[in-house]
Formats: structure tokens, sequence, C-alpha cells
């Protein structure tokens, strides 16, 4: 069956750096799209970022674009997301998801403050 299991989050001080892994097994995953999603206490799911299937390509919410950077090992069929200058509204709770919306991890929590 397929599973996305998420790990890496933590709290940081506002300015520092996390990196998520997500570990994929029970697809194909070279061959799919990947996204990561947050969703903020109170709030509701936000995208963050997208992708390819290769590598080659990511793509990202404004809100984190020159912050963080998304990755795959599609060797090790594993997710990546370096999330470096963290601020205090980057708390949340992280979720990868597999293209289509159609699998989701049970999410890894994300706490910036000092």
């Amino acid at each position: 069956q397929v599973q996305l299991v998420e790990s890496g989050g933590g709290l940081v001080q506002p300015g520092g750096s996390l990196r998520l892994s997500c570990a994929a097994s029970g697809f194909t995953f070279s061959s799919h799209w990947m996204y990561w999603v947050r969703q903020a206490p109170g709030e509701g799911l936000t995208w963050i970022s997208t992708i390819d299937p290769g590598g080659g390509r990511g793509w990202y919410a404004d809100s984190v674009k020159g912050r963080f950077t998304i990755s795959r090992d599609n060797a090790q069929n594993t997710l990546y997301l370096q999330m470096n200058s963290l601020k205090s509204e980057d708390s949340a709770v992280y979720y990868c998801v597999r293209g289509g919306y159609d699998y989701w991890g049970q999410g890894t929590q994300v706490t910036v403050s000092s």
C-alpha cells in the first residue's frame, strides 16, 4: 500500500534551518509529481512546493520562495524540503503529498520560536 512518512520536524529558532524528509513506498515514486503542503494552527491547508518526477524543477509559494528548496532522490524514494531563514509564520504541520493529492503523509510539526 502507498505510504508517505515525514520526518525532520522540530523546534527551531527564527533564522534557523530544518530539512524535512518524506520516505515513500508502495508506488513508483519516480513517476509521480510530489508536493509539500502545510497547515498552521487554526488555518487551512496551504500549498508550499511542487517538484516534477525527475526532480529537475521546483515550484514555490511566494511566502517561501528563496528560503525553501524542494528536492528528491528517486533512487532512495525520498522527498526533501530544505527550509532556511525560518520565521515564526512558518510554524505548521508539514505534509508530504503525492501528485493528485490522493495520498498524504501523517505530517511533521515544525515550530519556529525563540
